[in-house]
């Protein structure tokens, strides 16, 4: 029988990786203590921000923009101070088209990672709130495609636009039928075609940093867990890792297949950690397979992390409410589905002639160090990187 788990090897490690369509190499961004790259200048103030500011709830600033009653004098100036102090622009043309009744957004959504999906889910109603779409959500059997029929009748109930959700926004078909359907499609952390809109970050970059940080810590056992083999994403994660393991020598790197879910992680760990020797760190990709990492460290004794070190990617709520705290990639996954609804929304709301928007839009990510991390026990043996 086959190892399950794969050991790399310097020679053609990332032959048969699917590629995004174009590298892209994020600009800096200054940020705390932590490693942080940025794709595109600048971030639009949110009704959430306007919120924070105002001290009032991003309902209360929808009522206020919108003229609606039930709210104080004292409040709607605090909610209009904040709104001229931010230069929050409310997407005018989007609400013109909610008041006849015209814009109505589509989520089709299919995530193991109930984190995830929470958080993504809190940042459309907020831009939906700020523009006055209309949501109506599908959702699919995990990591489904929704049946022919249930799409049918979907894209029959007088949509204005498509915003799919991983790892739906990889489906070619999907995309096809939305594309044969003339409906404006989003897709948030996938790598989409260019007659779509897609926000996404650098996953191979933001990989590739927390790897060298492992490296640079000293570990030079490292499990990898790749996510679902359906994702672009899982691919540019994994050639990160690839990238950081090849600038050093003497690197014990292995490979486990996951799916992005506790489950899965929960094998994945087992087979890592069966090794012999096993590795000093593990880089899931996602905090859910992380978490099933550390639950599995628990069960064989192992001190997290002065025995393993254990990072994952997302920075969900899953990362704060384990133990230990986790060491991730912080993707901003409330903003890229904010981002993406209001880029769907402008695009159904231009005029005709007008420049849509489509393509890909990078936001920031960055690295946030908790307490999974640690260099390995036996650093004083750990090789050096080699010299040029």
């Amino acid at each position: 029988m086959d190892d399950p788990v794969a050991s790399f090897e310097k020679t053609g490690a990332e032959e048969g990786l699917p590629r995004s369509r174009r590298s892209t190499g994020p600009a800096d961004e200054a940020g705390g203590a932590t490693s942080n790259k940025r794709g595109r200048q600048g971030r639009r103030a949110t009704i959430k921000d306007v919120a924070a500011k105002a001290g009032v709830s991003f309902m209360t600033v929808s009522r206020a923009i919108n003229g609606r009653g039930g709210i104080r004098p004292e409040t709607k100036a605090a909610v209009m101070a904040a709104i001229d102090a931010l230069g929050y622009k409310p997407n005018v043309a989007a609400r013109s088209l909610v008041t006849s009744g015209e814009l109505r957004i589509g989520v089709i959504y299919s995530n193991p990672s109930a984190a995830f999906m929470s958080e993504f889910l809190t940042g459309t109603f907020e831009e939906a709130s700020s523009v006055g779409a209309h949501l109506v959500i599908l959702r699919a059997p995990r990591g489904e495609t929704p049946s022919a029929k249930s799409l049918k009748d979907f894209i029959a109930s007088g949509l204005s636009g498509v915003l799919l959700t991983p790892p739906l926004g990889d489906s070619a078909a999907l995309l096809r039928m939305m594309a044969k359907a003339h409906l404006p499609t989003a897709t948030v952390a996938a790598y989409a075609p260019e007659s779509a809109i897609s926000v996404r970050i650098n996953d191979r970059q933001a990989a590739y940093e927390m790897s060298r940080h492992l490296l640079d810590l000293g570990h030079r056992r490292i499990g990898f867990i790749v996510g679902n083999p359906d994702q672009a994403a899982s691919a540019e994660r994994l050639a990160g890792f690839y990238a950081a393991v090849r600038e050093f020598e003497d690197v014990d790197a292995s490979i486990a297949q996951g799916d992005f879910s506790f489950a899965s992680g929960l094998t994945a760990a087992e087979q890592l950690l069966d090794r012999k020797p096993p590795p000093t760190a593990i880089f899931a990709s996602n905090d859910d397979m992380a978490a099933a990492v550390v639950s599995v460290a628990h069960r064989r004794h192992l001190d997290v992390p002065q025995q393993l070190t254990v990072v994952g990617f997302d920075d969900t709520m899953t990362a704060v409410t384990m133990w230990p705290p986790l060491t991730t990639v912080h993707q901003p996954v409330r903003d890229l589905g904010a981002e993406a609804l209001r880029l769907l929304s402008a695009r159904v709301s231009a005029a005709t002639g007008e420049a849509a928007a489509s393509g890909e839009y990078l936001l920031d990510y960055k690295i946030v160090h908790r307490q999974s991390e640690a260099p390995p026990a036996d650093l004083g043996s750990a090789p050096t990187a080699p010299s040029d």
